[in-house]
């Protein structure tokens, strides 16, 4: 009896750790991940507006069809962006991602508490190369630091009924994510 408690809890152990491995590796061997389709349909540095949502087919995962979507697939090594988008009336959202899909930074319009969301997206050490000027305080220019030289910006815009969704995705035609 003790024999196969033995050989049921090392199953179980072994089983574990193949789970456990095949749930970390497997998400870097993933070739066809948001970022590969991003980068097959936009430049870097510039918006584009994602296609909507269908059943059949969705260019992001978990895409919301009362939400307009546009997409930034950065790059940092040149320099740091500015970022500029103004909100729709019903509500705005901005995410940011590494290259490997990890958020690290999210505001919305109630967050920013203006008509513009306006950022400076730049790495840590672009950020240590800023002079530290003392008339520039941190509510005059907000400064998003990237953990990565390459991401994503989604901005989202709500459209609460679907006669709206023309204005929500006006909304995303003025967004900007430019070189300084």
């Amino acid at each position: 009896m003790i024999r196969w408690l033995l050989w049921i809890a090392g199953g179980a152990v072994l089983g574990g750790i193949v789970h456990l491995a095949t749930v970390l590796i497997l998400p870097r061997t993933a070739t066809q991940d948001a970022y590969a389709r991003i980068s097959a349909m936009s430049p870097v540095n510039a918006f584009i507006a994602i296609p909507d949502p269908s059943a059949e087919r969705s260019t992001l995962p978990f895409m919301d069809p009362a939400f307009a979507s546009a997409v930034c697939r950065y790059d940092l090594s040149g320099g740091s962006l500015k970022f500029s988008a103004p909100v729709s009336p019903a509500y705005t959202s901005v995410s940011f991602y590494t290259r490997n899909g990890i958020a690290y930074y999210a505001i919305n319009d109630r967050a920013a508490g203006r008509r513009v969301i306006e950022l400076d997206l730049m790495t840590t050490a672009q950020r240590a190369e800023l002079p530290d000027d003392e008339e520039i305080t941190a509510a005059d220019r907000l400064i998003v630091e990237s953990p990565t030289a390459t991401g994503l910006i989604v901005l989202r815009t709500f459209a609460p009924e679907p006669g709206l969704m023309p204005l929500a995705k006006n909304s995303l035609t003025a967004a900007k994510c430019e070189k300084q």
